[in-house]
């Protein structure tokens, strides 16, 4: 009942929640800055005031350059959806897959083609009389789409609203956890009055630290090469606004498994409203997917190493559990905080178990049950191994 509580309790509170955890996250990722600028001699409170807004102003300037792009796409959004069918069409009619072949008719004499050519004269003139009478007459479809138009508008401004005031938030709690960053850590430590306890949590929160900041600060910065390279290839290809795609790809990719496959979906529908039927249209999504799998089975485990290994099924599980919590927030902050955790059992030999399913595997063959039955006999038994 505890836990049913909990799930619920969390998954209510959102607003408060979720702005807290990402300024916990990006405390993490940023406090070794501020720890530089206070060795050169700056009080802790302007120089988190200087890094948070070195951090806004990098986002301003990445939001100004975006605002045109995607302004563009939301206006097009009431056409796209018919331009996407057509080019849906329009690619299943190239395809030669499944075309039944066109019989020929056999030569026919001079009155039956005068008579064929009456009756398809009178049935172009009924198809255009049909044609006129569905224009006159109110369309349905549209007027639904129309008011679910607006009705998404609204939707859309009372999210931006919600938005706006979570990025606020979390930009304020950011600047006084940067701020007040060690006053925070002396009065968690002095918490427990014995001093082995009071060095284990430090521990584990100054390893913990480590941990999700080098985690998101590698992986923002390859996957903002990743941003760059996918820009250069839309550009290269023809698609309108490969920067907006570009910066779509940096952020989705920090969703594991589920960005790249939403990323790609959404070039291939970017594709085919804006390139004729063809080869071009799959040439986005299969460029993208070509730099994914380079960066996920190369440059990244190159870059982030062993020290950060996590179970491929423990990080499925995190982004859908916090995905469901909390929709796109929880999703990018699934890896955080479940690297987070892993630095806490590590070093808790209650949580031992945890650990080792949240560890991924380190070794190319894993063990076979028959040796790790082995292993637990010779460990259990005091005389060593029986023969």
């Amino acid at each position: 009942m505890f836990w049913i509580v909990l799930v619920a309790f969390v998954k209510e509170a959102q607003p408060v929640l979720a702005p807290l955890v990402v300024a916990v996250a990006l405390a993490f990722l940023l406090s070794p800055a501020v720890r530089a600028l206070r060795r050169r001699g700056l009080h802790e409170a302007i120089a988190s005031a200087i890094v948070v807004a070195l951090l806004l102003a990098c986002t301003g300037i990445l939001a100004s350059a975006l605002a045109a792009p995607a302004a563009q796409w939301w206006e097009r959004a009431p056409t796209m959806v018919a331009q996407l069918f057509d080019g849906i069409d329009r690619l299943r009619a190239a395809i030669p897959i499944g075309t039944p072949p066109v019989a020929r008719a056999p030569p026919a004499t001079e009155g039956a083609a005068a008579r064929r050519l009456a009756a398809s004269a009178a049935a172009s003139a009924a198809a255009s009389a049909e044609a006129a009478r569905q224009r006159a007459a109110p369309d349905p479809l549209k007027e639904r789409l129309a008011s679910e138009g607006v009705a998404l508008t609204g939707t859309l401004l009372r999210r931006t609203l919600s938005v706006g005031v979570s990025v606020a938030a979390t930009m304020i709690l950011l600047y006084f956890m940067l701020a007040s960053e060690h006053w925070v850590v002396s009065r968690l430590v002095e918490a427990f009055p014995r001093r082995r306890t009071r060095a284990i949590v430090l521990l584990h929160l100054r390893q913990a630290q480590r941990d999700i900041g080098r985690y998101i600060g590698t992986l923002g910065l390859i996957y903002a090469a990743v941003g760059a390279l996918v820009t250069a290839c839309m550009a290269a290809l023809g698609l309108p606004n490969p920067l907006l795609w570009g910066v779509v790809a940096a952020v989705l990719n920090f969703i594991p498994y589920i960005g790249p496959v939403v990323i790609a979906t959404l070039l291939l529908l970017a594709a085919l409203v804006s390139f004729e039927p063809g080869v071009m249209v799959l040439a986005p999504p299969a460029v993208f997917v070509l730099i994914h799998a380079i960066e996920s089975n190369f440059v990244s485990p190159w870059f982030m190493g062993q020290r950060l290994v996590l179970s491929p099924l423990s990080i499925f599980v995190s982004v859908l559990f916090w995905g469901w919590m909390w929709g796109l927030t929880g999703a990018l902050v699934a890896v955080p905080i479940l690297v987070g955790l892993r630095s806490f059992c590590k070093r808790n030999p209650r949580l031992r178990l945890l650990y080792l399913f949240l560890e991924g595997d380190h070794n190319s063959r894993p063990p076979t049950l028959r040796s790790l039955l082995q292993a637990t006999t010779r460990r259990a038994s005091p005389h060593g191994p029986t023969r």
